[in-house]
């Protein structure tokens, strides 16, 4: 029976194989996806055009030289402190050994050494155009045009034979409600590509066919990429008075096409998915459409037919016909009432004299003089009751007011012995003997007379 691997016996395995069979290599490669976590170690990848290889750097093994000491790995006597600032896309050589990453079946290197072979050329040459180009505006959102909505015309600037185009095409041909393409053929690689993609461009600009220009080309190295990095290609971009779609490389590569395109794809296939929509989805737009628009008929039917009833209403109801039986059924309605009502009124009047004829009678009747009669000989003798009563009561109160008003006689009193004394000089009623000095005359009023007096003496009591 063969034997049976656990998951990290097979990976211990493997790893084993590796670490025997490559004890110590040396690497070269771009830097990419560089990771500094607290730790102190560096972790990153090395890639070419077509492959890429994990790499950690642990803490213990970074090194800095100074000027004058040898690499104890290489013999290199450096001229210069030297400690590798890792960048992304800087060239490197590696020095270490392989292993296996357990706990995720990865295999890397573990570098011992990092040593920095400087940026590339190509790569500093593309940071120094599209430095340029920015600072000159090709690269503003502003200035960029949107892409036309499944466009109808459509002009692909690349190589007629290269895969990018059959892909293209493909897609273009499963998607949407078909267009015209034609191909501008060119050179996508080598010195000789950017004189022609450019001229490719003007080419289609003086045509003036095409609604919208792809530049489109497959994967590939940044050499093999180079001739969509130039001037001369961005110059026709930016140029051109069609929008233009970039679609150059793989997913990750960019281009300065890409920068100065008014759109990017990422690759020539997702160019034509940007171009044309999903025959699928299309016709299930149209389906949806032919929903909404036998739903809107419908609806529309069941309006006009409302509107058809109502106006069948409004004529029935503006008809001649219609207007004098309606003024011929108000007439007979007038009539009958006017009939009762006339009938309501005799009746009311016939009441309305019975009831005055009543009222006559009772208030003129022998009856009623009878008892106006008896009600006004009561009234006569209450009247004569109540002003005796009156006469009384006033002369009880006359008599009472007269007691009051002799009581109050300043005359009185003299008839039980008193008298009345005035001083002459102010003839004023004496009643203090401060009132009075000596020698001065009085006046005494008694109840037959009057006296004359005069003041000899006062005495107080």
């Amino acid at each position: 029976m063969p034997h049976i691997f656990e998951v990290s016996e097979l990976t211990r395995a493997v790893g084993d194989v590796l670490e025997s069979q490559f004890p110590f290599i040396w690497v070269k490669g771009q830097v990419g996806n560089v990771t500094r976590p607290r730790s102190g170690h560096i972790y990153f990848s090395l890639r070419d055009a077509n492959s890429q290889l994990s790499v950690v750097w642990f803490k213990r093994n970074q090194r800095c030289f100074k000027c004058g000491e040898v690499d104890p790995l290489t013999g290199e006597v450096y001229e210069e402190g030297f400690q590798p600032q890792l960048e992304e896309g800087q060239e490197v050589v590696c020095a270490g050994r392989l292993n296996v990453y357990a706990a995720r079946g990865q295999y890397q290197l573990v570098a011992e050494l990092v040593q920095e072979q400087g940026l590339g050329q190509l790569h500093l040459e593309f940071e120094r155009l599209k430095a340029m180009l920015a600072e000159k505006g090709y690269f503003d959102a502003e200035r960029k045009r949107a892409l036309p909505y499944h466009p109808q015309r459509v002009a692909v600037v690349t190589a007629p034979t290269g895969a990018a185009v059959r892909d293209f095409l493909r897609i273009a041909d499963e998607r949407g409600w078909g267009c015209e393409i034609r191909i501008y053929p060119s050179l996508v690689q080598g010195d000789a590509a950017p004189a022609q993609i450019a001229a490719a461009l003007r080419q289609v600009a003086s045509d003036g066919w095409a609604e919208l220009v792809a530049v489109i080309r497959g994967g590939g190295s940044l050499e093999d990429l180079w001739a969509f990095n130039t001037e001369a290609v961005a110059d026709a971009i930016f140029q051109s008075p069609v929008p233009v779609l970039s679609g150059v490389g793989h997913e990750v590569d960019t281009s300065l096409a890409d920068f100065v395109a008014d759109a990017r794809a990422a690759t020539p296939t997702h160019a034509a998915q940007m171009l044309w929509p999903e025959r699928d989805a299309l016709m299930q737009d149209i389906d949806a459409l032919e929903g909404r628009l036998v739903q809107r008929a419908c609806e529309r039917l069941v309006q006009f037919e409302r509107q058809l009833q109502h106006t069948e209403k409004a004529v029935s109801w503006l008809s001649p016909r219609r207007r004098l039986n309606a003024l011929l059924e108000r007439f007979s309605d007038s009539l009958r009432a006017l009939e009762r009502n006339v009938g309501t009124l005799v009746d009311r009047s016939s009441q309305r004299l019975s009831r005055c004829e009543q009222r006559m009678s009772d208030s003129f009747g022998p009856r009623e003089l009878s008892d106006r009669e008896r009600r006004f000989e009561a009234a006569v003798q209450g009247l004569e009751r109540s002003a005796g009563l009156i006469l009384d009561k006033k002369m009880q109160e006359l008599a009472f007011s007269q007691d009051r008003l002799e009581s109050r006689d300043p005359l009185k009193p003299l008839e039980r012995g008193y008298g009345l004394i005035t001083v002459d000089a102010t003839g004023r009623f004496l009643r203090s003997v401060d009132e009075v000095q000596e020698g001065e005359q009085l006046s005494l009023t008694v109840r037959d007379g009057e006296l004359a007096a005069q003041v000899t003496a006062k005495r107080r009591r």
